[in-house]
């Protein structure tokens, strides 16, 4: 008999853990048109280094106070650095007509260039925008040429403080990155 109460409070457990299933957003911006010359050529694109706390699973908002809050069943449907490499590879891509391919090179001739991002801001500002910056690197994949290095800072306002505004708004400015890459700037 005292098995009974064991057993209901197990399944009442248990279902408060399924109650809520987590939201999957995409950080998918639409399709670029091309709009800009070519200045990269054939280019690698290295896996985008993110702050720690860019790259969790959880989308992330700035409380007033200046801390970041997640939030668990908020979750982006892909790994935050997999989808933001691959996101520029194909944004300098369509807006360019370079051929920026994400890491490994699958192609018989190699690179031209590599594209190193490192990102140090990653976040929807409780300002109501988001906010990314870092430093990008441009090397050449073989000898001669120049390394380029350049900062970037950009911010875009949030169209909505959710889960959904993040997604759109972190698409926009990886766009806007991206244009910043393929011009050099």
């Amino acid at each position: 008999m005292a098995l009974r109460p064991v057993l209901a409070l197990t399944c009442l457990m248990l279902s408060a853990c399924v109650g809520t299933q987590p939201t999957l957003h995409l950080m998918d911006p639409p399709s670029a048109a091309r709009h800009l010359p070519d200045r990269l050529g054939r280019v690698e694109v290295r896996d985008v280094s993110l702050p720690q706390y860019a790259k969790a699973p959880e989308i992330t908002l700035q409380a007033a106070d200046g801390s970041l809050k997640s939030y668990p069943n908020q979750l982006w449907a892909d790994a935050p650095a997999a989808a933001i490499t691959r996101i520029l590879a194909e944004q300098i891509s369509d807006q360019s007509g370079a051929t920026a391919i994400a890491e490994p090179w699958p192609m018989s001739q190699g690179p031209d260039r590599r594209l190193d991002v490192r990102i140090t801001r990653l976040y929807a500002g409780a300002d109501g925008r988001m906010h990314v910056a870092g430093r990008y690197f441009v090397t050449p994949a073989g000898a001669g040429g120049r390394d380029l290095t350049r900062r970037f800072d950009i911010a875009v306002p949030l169209a909505s403080e959710n889960a959904d505004g993040v997604s759109r708004a972190q698409a926009k400015a990886l766009t806007e990155l991206a244009a910043q890459i393929a011009q050099l700037k």
